[in-house]
């Protein structure tokens, strides 16, 4: 038995994150780099995790649940996990509640057609939330989320109601010098993130002119920032788990999957067992409720 877990957690963004997020939506050239993460990228992923036989989480955005159906229901065959992760990976702080609560009921539904089973896990496009997204996964009735950045390796409960008072230079400083407060606790799990443990950011070129590197050599990714956290988690906490996002987009290709192999292979030296974000969940509700 142990203590320590990690999951690596898939975001299926291929076309879907070119029309929502990474301004390529007028780009064929673009969005056929969309078309190579949901035809080859999930597939040689797939293959990866199923020949070193672990479980993975799934974060697929509805449009490529349509998209690339025969893929994803591989993946499902192969008894790995699928979350929601919105429709087009479109940019969370730009809708109403009511469209929120739609988006939500379409990948639900999407899922449940897909896999059989109500998702009862989330994933916010870009890592954001609104004011309303919390109320809205309570009334879904999800058990857990994956956005936020509140811990690196322990799971807490994701809060609803908190406030800030952001700076207003017209006004007097005694108006805005608030302390931040803490909402409420809800009973869904939040599953920390980090830039740092995903791989798109810093190997991604995007044409996009408000992100644009991308070009990071991949041993940074997986052989510095990747296992180092996981050798941190090793030796230096009593419990806890590690979250990993990965991109077919990115990680499908040569030289990403060489080194996340290399990468699940030294991790299974260690006394650590691979789960879904699903299974971890019902762990830590016995921790956290």
């Amino acid at each position: 038995m142990t203590d320590k877990y990690v999951s690596i957690t898939i975001d299926v963004d291929a076309i879907a994150g070119w029309l929502g997020s990474y301004g390529g939506e007028d780009s064929l050239c673009d969005l056929s780099r969309g078309e190579f993460a949901g035809k080859v990228g999930v597939i040689r992923l797939l293959n990866l995790f199923n020949d070193i036989e672990i479980k993975t989480t799934w974060f697929t955005p509805g449009h490529s649940i349509e998209t690339f159906t025969n893929e994803m229901k591989k993946v499902v065959e192969s008894g790995h996990e699928i979350g929601l992760h919105g429709y087009s990976h479109e940019n969370p702080l730009r809708l109403t509640k009511e469209q929120e609560s739609k988006i939500f009921d379409k990948n639900i539904e999407l899922i449940e057609k897909l896999s059989g089973k109500k998702p009862i896990g989330n994933r916010q496009p870009w890592w954001d939330m609104t004011e309303n997204t919390v109320e809205v996964m309570l009334d879904k009735g999800l058990k857990y989320d994956s956005s936020l950045m509140g811990n690196e390796f322990h799971p807490y409960l994701l809060r609803k109601g908190d406030k800030w008072v952001k700076i207003d230079y017209s006004n007097d400083p005694e108006s805005w010098m608030k302390p931040y407060s803490f909402g409420e606790n809800t009973d869904i799990i939040e599953f920390p993130v980090s830039w740092y443990l995903d791989d798109l950011p810093a190997q991604m070129f995007m044409k996009h002119p408000y992100y644009n590197y991308g070009w990071t050599h991949p041993d940074i990714v997986y052989n510095v920032l990747f296992k180092e956290h996981f050798d941190w988690l090793i030796n230096n906490e009593k419990e806890g788990i590690l979250t990993i996002t990965v991109h077919p987009d990115v990680s499908g290709r040569v030289q990403g999957l060489k080194r996340l192999k290399d990468l699940l292979l030294y991790m299974k030296k260690f006394n650590v067992e691979f789960i879904t974000l699903g299974d971890a969940a019902k762990i830590w509700n016995e921790k956290l409720l």
